[in-house]
């Protein structure tokens, strides 16, 4: 199955100012959750943000604040799985409703708040891919195990240019020539 821009929805997890500096590979992190920022942008695919517990965490790093959409919509949280936030998972359950079955996911950490939100989100009939390139744990070891647990599950294990790629879907656009830059 084949992302489709129309079908479409980004969670951003956690990408907190006292959670980044532990993230293995972090900075590639959030490298591509900006190229996933601007493309949702260029594409008008909506965007939601979670925080864990920002009092503690803090809030979204600025670099990836910087990036969002105007329309983005941040809430925190405490639960780990953001589809046990009854705000979360009213956002998420509304854009369902709008014809938004494509949940793609990308942020830290990848065995926690990653995971169970992904599997959650499947639970409910979502089609949950997860930007492998686009999250990641304090050890890489965590994010090896969140994958082949996701993939078992049925969840889609994708890169940032593929989501990007099949969101644009071809090559003879503005849009692909406005995001094809963000690729070199």
């Amino acid at each position: 199955m084949l992302l489709d821009a129309t079908r479409s929805h980004l969670l951003v997890v956690d990408l907190q100012a006292r959670l980044m500096p532990a993230i293995h590979e972090g900075e590639n992190v959030l490298r591509n959750v900006k190229i996933l920022l601007e493309a949702a942008k260029r594409l008008e695919i909506p965007v939601s943000v979670t925080e864990q517990y920002p009092k503690g965490l803090g809030p979204t790093v600025p670099s990836v604040q910087e990036a969002l959409p105007p329309e983005t919509v941040t809430l925190a949280k405490t639960t780990f799985s953001a589809a046990r936030d009854p705000a979360i998972a009213e956002r998420i359950a509304a854009l369902r409703g709008s014809g938004l079955n494509q949940l793609v996911i990308c942020g830290t950490e990848a065995h926690i708040c990653v995971l169970q939100s992904a599997l959650e989100f499947r639970n409910t009939g979502l089609d949950v891919f997860v930007v492998a390139d686009a999250v990641s744990s304090r050890s890489n070891h965590s994010v090896a195990a969140a994958c082949a647990r996701l993939l078992h599950a049925g969840c889609h294990w994708v890169t940032t240019e593929m989501v990007a790629f099949e969101w644009m879907g071809e090559a003879a656009t503005d849009d692909f020539r406005a995001l094809a830059p963000l690729f070199r």
